[in-house]
């Protein structure tokens, strides 16, 4: 059965501009479509002056007859708008760098202040240079064993192009909303949210800083958190929107990074924790992620991704290496079936290092604040 994102783009392409006889995905006319997990639909249609104005109505009207749409927004704006107005001079064919503009550039606007939610506690950011480092395999551990040491603890998934967050908690479900405020799903004694739990899985986040910008916003300020000790956030890898869009949004009190011993990973982390050093947020300390690989039959570590990377890093960044994570099998398992290490075999090498990396982390954050 096609999903419910397929279905909405059939029904799309059947709808045509009159205008140029194009459908009005080819065209390029619909943008930024967003589709809850309860079948709400909501999208950017752009018009111009010369379009017929009924081709709104042609466009929420196929959606709605798509088999699973509970409701349609359509947003209209203007096509002129919507493009870039600056114009520049045509270069000439010797020139091999474009011509800058002479009217002096727009000014940029102020960046937003961040606003204090003293309920959340200490806000900790878990960042990595890249992906597949096991960035939220850290974080939910993290989360989990912190509530294990008796803490109150929430946990948001800003990794808004891979949610993984659901499945390794093992929550999965729409939240719901009570006096205006979205309810956080409990898993493991945690507070839990996601973009996971908002839309369908196999619908891509194909959204831009602003967009994202506001999503951090609302899950910070619109679900009800209640008061927390430490809230733990889950960044896509990298150092794009999300990093900054939760910067500017709250005082982050510090950020944890995670690293695998390879050379390779340990320069994107590098440039990771630069970033946040340069927005002003405190690294706490270096995570090292598969530092070995740990036989399960008989305990014998092998380096599979060289050695020695992770305290290479924290040495030049004159940071603590928190703690190394052996490549275990289980953990992988216990993460696909929503079951943090920390719960699912508290007694293995990689639970135990998990568990004293959260207790370090609560040291670093005692001595930032003071």
């Amino acid at each position: 059965m096609t999903s419910l994102q397929e279905r909405i783009a059939a029904a799309l392409s059947r709808v045509r501009d009159r205008r140029t006889g194009d459908d009005v995905l080819t065209a390029e006319k619909v943008r930024d479509i967003g589709i809850s997990t309860s079948g709400a639909v909501r999208l950017t249609l752009l018009l111009s002056a010369d379009d017929d104005p009924t081709l709104g109505r042609d466009v929420r009207q196929a959606i709605e007859r798509v088999e699973g749409v509970t409701d349609v927004r359509v947003d209209v704006r203007d096509a002129s708008t919507a493009q870039s107005t600056a114009t520049r001079p045509a270069a000439s064919s010797k020139r091999a760098l474009p011509v800058m503009e002479q009217r002096p550039p727009a000014p940029r606007p102020s960046a937003p202040t961040p606003v204090a939610y003293p309920n959340l506690g200490t806000i900790i950011a878990v960042s990595s240079g890249k992906g597949g480092v096991g960035k939220t395999t850290v974080a939910t551990n993290l989360a989990v064993a912190l509530v294990a040491q008796g803490a109150r603890v929430g946990l948001m998934d800003a990794d808004i192009y891979g949610p993984n967050v659901p499945r390794m908690m093992g929550v999965d479900e729409p939240p719901s909303v009570i006096d205006e405020k979205i309810i956080p799903l409990m898993a493991h004694g945690v507070k839990v949210i996601s973009l996971g739990f908002l839309i369908e899985k196999e619908q891509p986040a194909i959204w831009r800083g602003p967009i994202i910008m506001k999503i951090i916003g609302q899950f910070l300020r619109d679900v009800a958190w209640g008061d927390l000790d430490y809230f733990v956030v889950d960044m896509p890898p990298g150092t794009g929107d999300a990093q900054l869009s939760l910067v500017q949004s709250t005082n982050v009190t510090g950020a944890v990074i995670v690293t695998t011993p390879q050379e390779v990973s340990v320069g994107d982390a590098l440039r990771g924790a630069k970033m946040f050093q340069r927005v002003n947020v405190p690294v706490l300390g270096i995570i090292e992620n598969m530092s070995w690989f740990e036989c399960p039959h008989c305990g014998k570590p092998s380096a599979l991704f060289g050695s020695g990377g992770g305290q290479r890093l924290a040495t030049a960044l004159e940071l603590p290496l928190l703690g190394q994570i052996p490549l275990y099998p289980r953990v992988l398992e216990a993460g696909d079936q929503g079951q943090p290490i920390v719960v699912a075999e508290p007694s293995s090498s990689a639970a135990r290092a998990l568990t004293q990396i959260a207790e370090r982390v609560r040291e670093a954050v005692h001595v930032a604040a003071h």
